[in-house]
C-alpha cells in the first residue's frame, strides 16, 4: 500500500540512523510482530520489557511506512469530542479513553527520555473555527471539567492577546506533547538487541497461516516464520486481514516551514488545533520550524492524493499567514499521507476471533502514537494471561457493549 509521499521532513532530517537485516532463513519465536513502525516498535519494547521473545518483521525499511510522516503531535484528545463520545460509547468509557490518551502522553515521555530522543511536554490549545462552534466548545469544556481534566476556557480576547490570533474562543488543556515518531521507532529497536529479539525489514510476508496452536508465516524468498502468537501492526494495511469494514482511509497534508533565526511564535508554543471537520493543526519544531498539517480528503487514492499535494501545500501555507499575518511563513517540506479514522475515533486493539492466535494493535486517527503505547500495554498483558480492565474498549465487538 502506498502510504505517503513527497518529503516527510523527519526522514529527511534523520535519514536512516541504523540498519538492519533482511530474513534470510527459518526462524522460530514466541511472538512474531508484523509491522515496523511506532506501534509495531511499542509493542516489541513492552514485550522485551517482560521477557518475551518477538522478532519484528517489515515489508519496507523501518519506519518508511507511516512513521516518517507522522507530525508527531501527542493529544489527550481524540479525533471525535468527550461528549460526542459519550453519547457513542458511554460516559465511562469515553472518559477512560481520553485518560488512557492522558497517561500515555506521560508514559511516552518517560520512554523518550530513557531513549534520548526529543520530547517536549506542551499544552494545547483547541480553538473555535468559527463563531457557531463556540456552543459545541462550551458542551466539550463543560465534558472536560467533569471527566477531571485540567482546562481553561479562553474568550476571544485572551486568545489574541496571549497567542496572536483571532478565534472566538477556545480550551486550553495543560497536557500534550510533542516529539518525533520516526527518531522514537528507531530507538525503540536499539533497545535490547539480540538473536532473542531481532529485527528484519525489507521481508514481505506472502502468506500467513492461523494453526490451532500456532502462526506460520511465509516470506517471498520462501523462508518460514513460526511463533506462538502474532500481532499485527501494519496500521492501515492490516484492514486486509479483517472481514468487515472498521474503518475509512483518508489523505491528509502537512508543510513544514524554513528555520527561523529568531523564534517569535506563540505563548508557549502551544499545540494549536482548530474545531473545524477536517481540523487545522500547528505545532513547531526544536529546531525553530513551523508544522502546518490539515487539509483532509475523504479517498485513499495515491495518485489523486499526490495530485493534490501541490494545491493542498498552498492552501496550508495560507492558512498559517492569515492566522498570523505578521509570521512569515516560507515552506521547505510538503507531504502528504494516509490516515484512518473509526466511527467512534477509537482504536482497534487485541484478539481477532476469525484469526485464532492473533492480536491487532491498530492505531486510527490523530492519535495514533498515543494509541499505540495503550495498545502495546494491552497486548502485552494479554499474551501473558492477564486480565487487562481497558481491553474491552478497544476490543473488535465493542459495538455491542451497552452504553454505561
Amino acid at each position: 500500500m502506498d502510504l505517503k509521499s513527497g518529503y516527510p521532513f523527519w526522514l529527511i532530517n534523520d535519514g536512516l540512523p541504523f540498519s538492519y537485516e533482511k530474513l534470510d532463513r527459518d526462524v522460530e519465536t514466541e511472538v512474531v510482530i508484523l509491522g515496523g513502525g511506532i506501534s509495531g516498535a511499542l509493542v516489541r519494547y513492552y514485550l522485551v520489557k517482560a521477557g518475551i521473545s518477538c522478532i519484528v518483521v517489515d515489508a519496507r525499511t523501518i519506519g518508511l511506512g507511516s512513521t516518517c510522516a507522522s507530525t508527531s503531535l501527542l493529544q489527550y484528545e481524540i479525533d471525535t469530542p468527550l461528549h460526542e463520545l459519550i453519547s457513542l460509547v458511554g460516559k465511562k468509557n469515553a472518559e477512560r479513553s481520553y485518560h488512557l490518551c492522558n497517561y500515555a502522553i506521560t508514559e511516552l515521555g518517560k520512554i523518550a527520555k530513557k531513549l534520548k530522543v526529543d520530547f517536549e511536554f506542551k499544552k494545547s490549545l483547541y480553538f473555535a473555527a468559527h463563531k457557531k462552534d463556540l456552543k459545541s466548545l462550551k458542551v466539550e469544556f463543560a465534558a472536560r471539567q467533569q471527566a477531571g481534566f485540567e482546562v481553561l476556557y479562553l474568550k476571544k480576547e485572551q486568545i489574541e492577546s496571549d497567542y496572536g490570533f483571532t478565534s472566538p474562543g477556545g480550551i486550553l488543556s495543560n497536557h500534550g506533547g510533542q516529539t518525533n515518531a520516526y527518531a522514537l521507532t528507531h530507538a525503540l529497536f536499539q533497545y535490547k538487541k539480540g538473536e532473542q529479539f531481532n529485527t528484519y525489514d525489507r521481508s514481505s510476508i506472502i502468506k500467513i497461516t492461523h494453526n490451532k496452536n500456532n502462526v506460520e508465516l511465509q516470506t517471498e524468498n520462501g523462508y518460514t516464520m513460526k511463533c506462538k502468537k502474532l500481532v499485527y501492526s501494519t496500521g492501515f494495511e492490516s484492514i486486509k486481514y479483517i472481514d468487515e469494514k472498521i474503518v475509512d482511509l483518508q489523505s491528509t497534508y502537512a508543510v513544514i516551514s524554513e528555520q527561523y533565526n529568531v523564534k517569535k511564535f506563540w505563548k508557549d508554543e502551544v499545540l494549536l488545533w482548530n474545531t473545524a471537520d477536517p481540523y487545522l493543526y500547528l505545532r513547531t519544531t526544536p529546531d525553530g520550524r513551523i508544522l502546518v498539517g490539515g487539509r483532509d480528503e475523504p479517498f485513499y487514492n495515491p495518485k489523486k492524493r499526490d495530485m493534490l499535494l501541490k494545491k493542498k501545500t498552498k492552501q496550508l501555507v495560507n492558512d498559517v499567514k492569515k492566522m498570523f499575518p505578521n509570521l512569515d511563513f516560507t515552506e521547505e517540506f510538503n507531504w502528504t499521507g494516509t490516515f484512518g479514522s473509526t466511527k467512534d475515533g477509537l482504536p482497534y486493539i487485541g484478539t481477532y476471533d476469525k484469526l485464532p492466535n492473533s492480536y491487532f494493535a491498530l492505531g486510527f486517527g490523530g492519535n495514533g502514537i498515543t494509541f499505540s503505547l495503550i495498545a502495546a500495554e494491552i497486548i502485552t498483558d494479554l499474551i501473558q494471561g492477564k486480565e487487562n480492565k481497558d481491553a474491552q474498549i478497544f476490543s473488535f465487538d465493542r459495538t455491542n457493549n451497552p452504553l454505561s
